[in-house]
């Protein structure tokens, strides 16, 4: 496509029209007058069919994939191609999506003579997790005297992958991986009433009777006990809720001072969906370092997907890829199918983890109902980000009037999540609210615990 520049213009109104006027209004000027302005209009012809001749060949090629991290500048190389090796003037724009903030939206670009390639880097910063991609480039050359702009699009396609920003959360949960003892980070193997066992040995006064190994003891015509060794390797699943109960904004101003760059302070928020992700990438961290496998599963109104407990890199990054295009349905979440289907795929016993949200007293009482499919079978942890209005009465002052019914309701808010942790817990579930700064390292901690009291 051919666009006029503001040169044309220029010569249009600085040359042709006095032209015109000098020719219509001097006797005898007009044909002299007509002789140039057909002259000029050959010359803006020729410059236009040079300049449709000045994007043929020039391509840009960009990467098939890009790996970011939110609110984490990153760089794209973008390589022209420039088969004629022409020394040419080139203005490059790329159709970001809307999540990626650059500083530049179009770059110009000098080919050099006799390159057939030209390289450039772009620097932006994706605000937003999830998968996006590039597939539309504009170029744009000048004619040779500037009379014209010759424009076109070019199809290229780049897949951008933005994972979340870890790099706060694990600074928070490092502090704990110091504390040696409480973790297990320099653990040894140690006997203990774990699950595996170990070796037979003489009856001691004290030990358990259940702990008495009864075929032997018969063979052997007094008591052998069973010595069991603590479980190295365990499952631990995470499981995330991504129903409208985790679509709810939270002030990002609570966990962060830092501010990515093109957004106004004050404009930064996320959402709990946000914060269980980060927290469910840095457990898996966590156990992979405690040499636990790790699993993860994610539902809405149904089960969206299922990764097996596993260690290693690779199964990291597959539990990482789940995660990161993970998005808040419009849904309400179906706890019974949930359960059924934990109850069906997972049959040794292994510590649950949900990440949900309670708050609804009907989610709430079928939730209590269903997790009695699976609370005898395996360790079960609830976690919530505690509602910022759900305190005790008289927590805090009251400055006006209508402060009072808002503290009442975030009172009986309080009293109610206190009434469902009892209830919760009569069936060996363990609920917690937790802060939503500090819900990475919580769940570290809650993992640490279950291996340092061998629960599992």
């Amino acid at each position: 496509m051919l666009v006029p520049r503001t040169a044309l213009i220029v010569w249009v109104a600085s040359f042709v029209l006095p032209v015109a006027i000098v020719g219509g209004t001097l006797p005898g000027a007009l044909g002299f007058a007509g002789l140039l302005i057909a002259l000029f209009l050959m010359l803006v012809l020729l410059d236009a069919l040079l300049a449709r001749r000045g994007t043929h060949g020039i391509r840009l090629h960009l990467p098939e994939l890009v790996r970011l991290q939110k609110d984490r500048p990153g760089v794209i190389e973008v390589r022209v191609a420039n088969p004629q090796k022409v020394a040419r003037a080139v203005r490059i724009g790329l159709a970001w999506p809307r999540e990626m903030i650059t500083a530049e939206q179009e770059r110009r670009v000098s080919l050099p003579a006799g390159a057939a390639m030209a390289q450039i880097e772009w620097a932006f910063t994706p605000s937003r997790r999830g998968q996006y991609i590039l597939c539309r480039a504009y170029l744009e050359v000048s004619s040779p005297l500037g009379f014209w702009a010759a424009r076109k699009a070019d199809e290229v396609r780049c897949e951008l992958r933005v994972y979340p920003n870890l790099i706060e959360d694990r600074k928070n949960v490092a502090a704990l991986f110091l504390k040696r003892g409480v973790l297990g980070v320099h653990a040894q193997r140690q006997a203990g009433q774990g699950r595996e066992f170990e070796k037979l040995r003489e009856y001691l006064h004290g030990d358990s009777v259940d702990d008495i190994h009864w075929k032997a003891s018969a063979k052997r015509g007094h008591p052998v006990t069973k010595i069991f060794q603590v479980e190295r390797t365990q499952e631990v699943y995470v499981i995330v809720d991504a129903s409208r109960l985790t679509a709810r904004a939270l002030s990002m101003g609570e966990f962060s001072s830092q501010k990515p760059p093109g957004l106004v302070a004050g404009e930064r928020s996320t959402t709990v969906l946000e914060r269980f992700v980060s927290a469910s990438l840095i457990l898996g961290l966590a156990a992979e370092q405690q040499g636990d496998q790790f699993g993860l599963i994610t539902f809405s109104d149904k089960v969206l997907g299922f990764v097996r407990a596993r260690t290693g890199q690779a199964h990291y990054d597959a539990c990482r890829d789940r995660l990161y295009r993970l998005e808040s349905q419009t849904v309400t979440p179906d706890f019974e199918e949930l359960f059924t289907f934990i109850r069906l795929k997972l049959r040794k016993r292994a510590l649950l983890i949900f990440l949900t949200a309670l708050d609804d007293p009907i989610l709430a009482e079928a939730f209590t109902k269903s997790v009695s499919l699976i609370c005898r079978q395996h360790l079960v942890f609830v976690d919530m980000l505690k509602p910022p209005a759900a305190n005790p009465l008289f927590s805090s002052n009251v400055a006006k009037l209508d402060d009072i019914y808002a503290h009442l309701g975030g009172h009986l808010q309080w009293r109610q999540l206190g009434e469902l942790e009892k209830v919760l817990r009569q069936r060996g579930v363990r609920f917690s609210l937790l802060d939503p700064a500090r819900l990475p390292a919580d769940l570290v901690a809650q993992h640490a615990e279950v291996k340092a009291r061998q629960l599992i």
